[in-house]
């Protein structure tokens, strides 16, 4: 009976790897009942790495090369088995392949906004996504901590944890910095070496090595931006004030095509703004040449009667109705405007 088990056992005395797919990082050869013949081959290809497992230990570790297996060259597996040296008899074992190639083009990003204070702006949430590169160094270390006896582990398992990893360490990133969003947002690549730092010892810990790590945008939500669009062209137009000239210049002559359209024009700047009095009283020197007739003495200033803002609207319309009639160019109508708003 026993010589028929024997008979019936299949012995292996060629093992390899032939990498079918990109994502696999760990697999496992199929041993079944099968044992490995003393002075078996073991090839290891490039970008690979090979481990003997006995009993959930690891033995053996082989690199890149054609190797065959005796009790020299599986030192650490003869000692586990208590071999003689001079053992000849098949043997089982479990192996394990490893690819070490590089994955590239692996991406992270942040799949909801992240809430970070910030010196400027306070609370705000903010977006970041990149990419980056990283491949297996470890064999040992990435069997025990992650893959395993699975029969085969790939990267698209692993990157789950990798990226929430890095997500989670974006928080950490600016408030340890304490540099504001404006600033770290233009400066992407201190950012990307603050971020790496961070998770490179995560990498590894797993027996990986973090080959590049780039960060690529660093954005707010869609209507945060557009607040601060809104906030940047303020301060283009150098503040608050020139920011409300430049709308009121804008609408002027929208507002003078509509019947009525510059009286609520004019309310709303005397309601709104307290400019009316001020529009109010330089359109009235423009209107009275004999107050800037060469030769006449300079009187005393007699305070300016009040105008409201209904007056002020009034006088626009006239000068309005003037251009319509053709008494003033648009050229001229325009000159005015500008001298004007350049006197709020």
């Amino acid at each position: 009976m026993a010589l028929m088990d024997f008979i019936k056992k299949q012995f292996i005395d060629i093992i390899q790897w032939t990498e079918d797919d990109a994502t696999t990082m760990a697999w496992r050869f199929p041993m079944a009942e099968m044992e490995i013949q003393n002075g078996a081959s073991l090839t290891v290809r490039e970008s690979q790495m090979a481990v003997f497992v006995n009993e959930g230990q690891v033995a053996d570790v082989f690199g890149p090369g054609t190797h065959k297996l005796t009790t020299q060259t599986l030192p650490v597996l003869t000692y586990l088995k208590n071999w003689d040296k001079l053992f000849e008899s098949p043997f089982k074992s479990d192996v394990y392949f490893f690819s070490t190639r590089q994955k590239l083009d692996r991406k992270w990003g942040t799949p909801n906004p992240v809430t970070i204070r910030d010196k400027d702006f306070g609370m705000v949430r903010l977006r970041a996504f990149g990419i980056y590169a990283f491949h297996l160094t470890d064999p040992k270390l990435f069997h025990t901590t992650i893959s395993g006896t699975l029969e085969r582990y790939s990267s698209e398992e692993l990157e789950g944890q990798l990226r929430n990893t890095i997500v989670g360490h974006i928080a950490d990133i600016f408030g340890e910095s304490g540099v504001p969003f404006i600033d770290m947002a233009s400066n992407q690549e201190e950012f990307g070496k603050a971020l790496r730092a961070k998770v490179e010892p995560m990498f590894q810990s797993y027996g990986l090595a973090l080959d590049s790590f780039n960060v690529q945008n660093i954005s707010l939500p869609e209507e945060l931006q557009a607040m601060l669009d809104k906030r940047i062209g303020v301060n283009m137009m150098g503040g608050m004030q020139a920011y409300t000239q430049f709308q009121t210049a804008e609408a002027i002559p929208l507002a003078a095509q509509n019947e009525g359209g510059l009286a609520g024009l004019g309310a709303g700047m005397g309601v709104g703004f307290g400019m009316g009095q001020q529009i109010a009283g330089a359109m009235s020197g423009a209107l009275n040449p004999a107050a800037g007739v060469a030769g006449s003495a300079p009187a005393a200033a007699a305070p300016a009667a009040p105008i409201s803002a209904d007056d002020v609207v009034g006088t626009l319309e006239k000068l309005h109705g003037l251009v319509t009639k053709g008494v003033l160019s648009q050229a001229e109508f325009d000159a005015k405007k500008a001298e004007l708003l350049g006197k709020l």
